[in-house]
C-alpha cells in the first residue's frame, strides 16, 4: 500500500517503513506526527483519489532527526566595479519514518519512541 501526502508545499509518495526528508517540523526526535493531507491511496484493493484529499485517510510517522542540507554558496562578482557579495544558506529539514497508512478514519497505533542510551541509564 502506498499514499501521496502533502506537507511543506510539496508532495511525497510514501509507503510503510519509508524514511523521507521533508521541510522542517517543530518536533523533537522520537515524536509522532500524523499527516492528514492524503491526496491518493493505492494498494491491492484499488486506488482512491481525493478531491482534494481522501476522506478518513491519514499517514502516521515518527521523527527520526532534525538535520540541515549542505552549505550552498551564492557568490556574485561584478567585474571592473570592485564589487562582490558572498552569501551562504543551509535549509532546515526533518527526517521522518513512515509507520503506517490509515484509511477509513482508523486511529494510529501508539508506538513508543526508542530509548536512547541516556534514558536507559
Amino acid at each position: 500500500m502506498f499514499a501521496v501526502i502533502k506537507t511543506g508545499g510539496k508532495q511525497y509518495k510514501v509507503a510503510a517503513n519509508d524514511v523521507i526528508v521533508i521541510e522542517k517540523l517543530d518536533l523533537a526526535a522520537g515524536d509522532a506526527v500524523t499527516f492528514d493531507e492524503v491526496l491518493l491511496v493505492g494498494g491491492d484493493a484499488g486506488t482512491q483519489i481525493g478531491a482534494p484529499t481522501v476522506a478518513g485517510a491519514s499517514v502516521s510517522a515518527q521523527v527520526v532527526e532534525q538535520t540541515r542540507t549542505a552549505h550552498s554558496i551564492s557568490f556574485h562578482k561584478r567585474r571592473r566595479k570592485n564589487s562582490k557579495r558572498k552569501r551562504g544558506h543551509r535549509q532546515d529539514l526533518t527526517r521522518v519514518k513512515i509507520l503506517e497508512i490509515l484509511t477509513g478514519g482508523a486511529a494510529p497505533k501508539a508506538k513508543k519512541a526508542a530509548k536512547t542510551a541516556e534514558a536507559a541509564e
